[in-house]
């Protein structure tokens, strides 16, 4: 093996181990990963200690590697579009991909055309790179900021489609720049011949790997590691074959084979989702850090005022104009709107695919071309993936757009169910908890837990107890749960409601003098076995709670129903839903049909838990 050789097998030793450590520092700080690839690929390019140049990989190596690591990346974002989601999304998720898609297309395309004065196409490539929000930098904006589902769902479904379609729609206008196309219908001829030649090969490959998945036997000791080579096999294989066919068709086939073995009944599918996931991970840090390494100040600086231009048009005129449009008339709140409009970072599919064009376009002697088009599009990403997502939180909070924060001390059983339950509702639950394996667990099920003690001041504050509505105590020690209910109480003024787990129930009138909430086990026990004894309908339908059925307490705010009587709501209610309670100054009852409702009652509705989501919105809009 030459010295070249062993060198270039280190650098890529390197390049790996600092992207896993960037992925690694994201989790530890809660920021985009991006951020770390970044700076990592800057410290390492010929901006910083030089270990890699244009040289190091040689521009078809390099265009290589990159081709097949979008392929991976496209196929992976594909994969997890479930079709069935798109059916079921609000009216404005659905126009985010189409109508603020187009705005997006249209209006940076435009904004980069004047303010840097490329060609059309050129402009077209950059606009449509450009359109792509993505889920590597949106996930980890929204585990660092737990929005409602709804907020979080249309960001999300906004990056996967976008990613996609954005890709695609560039890949059509590179190829019209390569073969000089300029006449509308030969550039939709141009389209429909790349993206078909894609939908066919994608297609085949697709029915070929799930064959394979559901009637071939894959080795019963060693199905699911075969399972999963089969379908990276198969995302590489519809990427290659069609740009064998058809040049710049093989993101269309390596998206549509994602699309339609993501929406099948495939076999191993959450082995298979994991996999790729760990695999996207390696290539996708590999990939920024090269590609970051390739970029050069002076590029960024040879843009000028044009490229601040573009950068302040993208993040705070165009970006706000397409989400006030697509969520107009929706149950979006006006605060939402404003998060969603400045929470739009771009990531790695513009990075990855502008470079793979540059690499080409400078094959082609179209050097300036290609060094406006990194650099335009790498300008955007480091300026939105800093300030958007840097500063989401701080954003979120300003706008107030973060659901009520409950703090659980003790990631027991108890306190993971409990967990569960709220964040089925939306809710934003952190657990702190000091037992590791008990920590691991809680992680485990997907729950944010913050490690220490609860009844340490700085522990309560770290975790955001300033900022939490609702603390619980659910460990199993009484004197532990107590000690955190007075802390709570006495040093945390924004808390409104405290409960404690009990487990002797001797203890429940100490903790009761102290005006804390409790919940003995003891008792509760006991009352669930009598409910059982006495009353079975009820207790096999409270048993249900959180899966079929629900039972919710929620104020009323909407002023249409100021005055209305009860016998007039009942039959607007959705569905199995009705009207069980009212508490109206600390006085409760089972309300009759002439009561009339006022703005702050507070009203309890029963029945199915669909029905009772939606009841929630007609007495509380917001």
């Amino acid at each position: 093996m030459s010295a070249g050789a062993g060198q270039l097998i280190a650098l890529v030793a390197v390049i790996i181990a600092v992207g896993v450590a960037a992925q690694v520092l994201s989790d530890r700080f809660q920021l985009p990963s991006i951020i770390f690839l970044i700076g990592a690929g800057i410290a390492l390019g010929p901006e910083g200690a030089g270990f890699i140049t244009q040289q190091t990989f040689g521009l078809t190596g390099l265009s290589t590697i990159v081709g097949l690591s979008v392929a991976i990346i496209v196929f992976e974002g594909a994969f997890h579009l479930r079709i069935d989601k798109l059916r079921e999304a609000p009216a404005a998720t659905v126009r985010l991909v189409t109508l603020g898609a187009l705005v997006a297309f249209v209006a940076t395309t435009a904004v980069v055309r004047v303010a840097l004065g490329v060609e059309w196409l050129v402009a077209g490539v950059i606009g449509a790179l450009l359109v792509a929000t993505g889920p590597t930098v949106i996930a980890p904006i929204l585990e660092v900021v737990p929005v409602r589902d709804r907020v979080a769902t249309a960001l999300d479904t906004e990056g996967i489609v976008n990613d996609v379609t954005a890709a695609i729609l560039a890949v059509v206008l590179f190829e019209a720049i390569k073969t000089g196309t300029t006449a509308i219908p030969e550039l939709v001829t141009l389209f429909a011949e790349r993206l078909g030649v894609g939908i066919l090969v994608g297609a085949m490959v697709a029915v070929a790997v799930y064959y394979s998945l559901r009637y071939v036997d894959l080795s019963p000791g060693n199905a699911p590691q075969n399972a999963r080579l089969l379908v990276l096999a198969g995302a590489l294989v519809a990427y290659g074959g069609a740009n064998f066919v058809s040049t710049e068709s093989g993101v269309a086939a390596a998206a549509v084979a994602g699309v339609l073995l993501g929406n099948a009944d495939v076999p191993y599918e959450a082995e298979i989702t994991d996999f790729k996931g760990d695999v996207t991970l390696l290539v996708l840090s590999f990939v920024f850090i090269a590609l970051a390494a390739l970029l050069r100040f002076q590029d960024l600086l040879r843009l000028g005022v044009g490229g601040l231009v573009v950068v302040v048009a993208v993040m705070f005129a165009i970006r706000p104009v397409l989400v006030m449009l697509s969520t107009v008339g929706d149950r979006f709140q006006w605060n939402e709107r404003v998060f969603m409009s400045f929470v739009g970072p771009r990531g790695i599919i513009p990075a990855s695919v502008a470079t793979l064009f540059a690499v080409e376009l400078a094959n082609e002697g179209m050097t300036a071309a290609a060094n406006t088009l990194v650099g335009t599009v790498f300008l955007v990403i480091m300026a939105t993936v800093v300030l958007e997502g840097g500063f989401a939180r701080q954003i979120a909070e300003r706008l107030d757009v973060i659901p009520m924060r409950v703090l659980i001390i003790g990631g027991g059983k108890v306190g993971r169910t409990l967990a569960d339950r709220l964040e089925d509702r939306g809710e934003n639950v952190v657990l702190i908890e000091n037992d590791e394996e008990v920590v691991q667990a809680a992680r485990n099920a997907g729950h944010t837990v913050h490690i220490g003690d609860g009844t340490d001041m700085e522990v309560l504050r770290s975790a955001g107890a300033e900022n939490a509505r609702t603390v619980v105590a659910a460990t199993g020690d009484d004197d532990v749960n107590l000690l955190v209910s007075q802390l709570a109480g006495s040093k945390f003024d924004g808390v409104e409601t405290i409960l404690a787990r009990v487990n002797n129930p001797d203890n429940v009138d100490a903790f009761e003098e102290l005006g804390v909430r409790t919940v003995s086990s003891v008792l509760a026990t006991a009352q669930a076995i009598d409910n059982y004894i006495e009353r079975p309908a009820l207790a096999n339908w409270m048993g249900e709670i959180g899966r079929s059925g629900d039972v919710q307490e929620i104020e009323v705010t909407s002023e249409d129903l100021a005055g209305v009587a009860i016998r007039d709501i009942g039959p607007e209610l959705p569905g199995q839903s009705l009207i069980a309670l009212v508490c109206r100054d600390d006085t409760t009852q089972v309300p009759p049909p002439e009561f009339t409702l006022e703005i702050g009652d507070r009203v309890t509705v029963i029945g199915d838990r669909e029905d009772v989501r939606q009841a929630m919105t007609r007495f509380h809009p917001d």
